[in-house]
């Protein structure tokens, strides 16, 4: 059985990334609708796990990897953003952040020294703000 779904499976795309989070929302909605009774979130989890095996079954091995790369880039973008958030929100005890006025560089200053001169590191923009 094993070597027939392989055969099967030659020249077809496969699951990838992307698959697996549709068949994790659909699993997640198949839960949500047996506890709610609501056939929307049921019909919505059926739709999603046709999509994800049908990605699985294409042949069209190209198209699905721009798709996978595209979830995979937003993902990451994603994640730095977070990263970025959690990293500036630990800091905002100490520092003060500004944009640069010409650049829009994000510039960062410690708290506490009054109205100083800050020169942009990118653009050397020179403007004044209270710290």
């Amino acid at each position: 059985m094993k070597e027939k779904v392989q055969r099967f499976m030659i020249g077809r795309y496969g699951f990838d990334e992307l698959s697996k989070i549709f068949l994790g929302l659909t699993i997640a909605l198949m839960v949500a609708s047996m506890f709610t009774r609501n056939r929307v979130i049921y019909l919505i989890s059926l739709v999603l796990l046709v999509y994800s095996y049908w990605r699985a079954f294409s042949r069209n091995i190209a198209k699905r990897q721009q798709e996978n790369q595209r979830f995979l880039n937003l993902r990451y973008q994603s994640a730095v953003k977070w990263s970025k958030f959690k990293s500036r929100r630990e800091q905002k005890k100490i520092y003060r952040f500004y944009k640069c006025p010409q650049c829009q560089q994000m510039v960062r200053v410690p708290k506490g020294r009054g109205r100083i001169c800050i020169t942009c590191p990118k653009c050397q923009a020179e403007f004044i703000r209270k710290s």
